[in-house]
């Protein structure tokens, strides 16, 4: 997995705009991610700024060498009047050519999907996504998650009340 340091770790936190795919880590074992910049016009960031934006049903393709976002809902920005964008439009990610390379020999392989998982703004101003190589859960892996879910809980429930 690629490790992020800690100045990455603390952008992210402090980061205005976190939009998160939730089911994706119920639905998937991550096993290597990757950040990458989103092209996008000037009212769909404005959107995403405003948290307008959801990545439900969201997946990534590669296509003629390049990284695309299918499924992602950018809201139309209020104050856009003509000039607002397509909703739900395909977008492209900027990486470079060697985490490209690496993301389309891991999904040849069987079992194996781009998924994304975090919208953020970094400390530029940019919007940015972090994408995952994963591969897909089984029914009792799902199981094991939720159960492990639980007892965190109840293990925090045990030490507030002492």
């Amino acid at each position: 997995m690629t490790t992020m340091n800690k100045t990455e770790q603390e952008l992210r936190k402090k980061s205005p705009v976190q939009i998160r795919n939730k089911k994706a880590s119920f639905e998937y074992f991550f096993v290597q991610t990757f950040t990458a910049g989103i092209v996008l016009t000037g009212t769909e960031i404005k959107s995403i700024r405003l948290g307008k934006a959801s990545l439900v049903d969201t997946y990534c393709l590669i296509i003629n060498g390049e990284v695309w976002v299918k499924g992602m809902n950018i809201s139309p920005y209020f104050y856009g009047s003509y000039n607002n964008h397509e909703a739900k439009r395909d977008r492209k990610l900027l990486l470079n050519r060697r985490e490209i390379n690496k993301l389309q020999d891991a999904v040849k392989q069987v079992g194996y999907t781009i998924v994304p998982l975090l919208v953020f703004i970094d400390d530029k101003g940019r919007a940015k996504m972090d994408i995952a190589i994963a591969r897909g859960k089984k029914e009792f892996d799902k199981r094991q998650t939720l159960k492990e879910k639980e007892d965190k809980r109840e293990m925090d429930r045990a030490i507030k009340h002492f």
